[in-house]
Parts: structure tokens; sequence; C-alpha cells
């Protein structure tokens, strides 16, 4: 997974001006489910997922919503979005950021391992552990 632009510049600012994130004070992150690559420069709403009942999925920003360990982030439980009632989508990227709904920002975003055709009745989710965000 890469880091959206501004949170690069957000971390460069943390590590060599001592400027606070402006996401830091968030207890919860949003993870979101697209239909192409939101890229570094896109928000949460790039792209974004459009079928019925669709929504993100909020995760606590601690160690009940994530596994930490060495240079590796996954998901503690299982995340389960809402399930289709209408419409359809292909989705093929998955994003975590800063806001339930709306343009938030894009902290890291990745490919699925696989396109996923959501259509009536398909309820999209990651398994414990699967949703793997690993820094080198």
């Amino acid at each position: 997974m890469s880091k959206g632009n501004t949170t690069e510049n957000d971390i460069l600012l943390k590590v060599f001006q001592a400027t606070e994130l402006s996401w830091d004070g968030n207890t919860n992150l949003y993870v979101a489910l697209h239909t192409a690559d939101p890229g570094e420069a896109g928000n949460q709403q790039t792209s974004e997922a459009t079928y019925t009942s669709y929504a993100r999925v909020t995760v606590a920003r601690d160690a009940t919503g994530w596994d930490v360990v060495g240079n590796q982030a996954s998901n503690d439980d299982l995340l389960q979005f809402p399930q289709c009632s209408g419409g359809s989508n292909t989705l093929t990227h998955v994003s975590i950021g800063t806001a339930a709904s709306g343009a938030g920002q894009i902290i890291y975003s990745g490919a699925l391992n696989a396109p996923l055709d959501v259509s009536n009745l398909i309820q999209p989710q990651f398994a414990a552990n699967a949703l793997t965000i690993t820094e080198d």
C-alpha cells in the first residue's frame, strides 16, 4: 500500500518541523472501497464504490482495531461492508482514511489481490488480518 500525497507531506512536517498531524486526534480510521486506483493525489471519494447500501467501515485507531508487529499493521477483526442491495461495482482498490464520509484524506491505499464484482446480496469483507499495511 502507498500513502496519499497529503499524508506523505503531513509525516514530513511531523518529523522535520514537529507539526501535529491534522488527523492525529481521530480515534477511528475509515476503510473505503474503490472501483479504480484513487491515486496518491486522490481522496476517499475518488473512484469510491457506489453500490446501493455501500458505506465505509469504521475501525478503532488502537490495539482493538489493528495489530502492529514489526513494520506491518493489519486489521484485528473481520471488516464487513454493507451488503449490496442494488446496483453493481467491480472493486479493485481499498483505502484507509480519515473520514466516515466525504473527501477524507487517504492515509494508505492499494490494489486488491483480485477484482471483486459486487451485485445484489454480495457483501464485501476482509477477514481478520487480511488487510495489511507494510512500511519498508
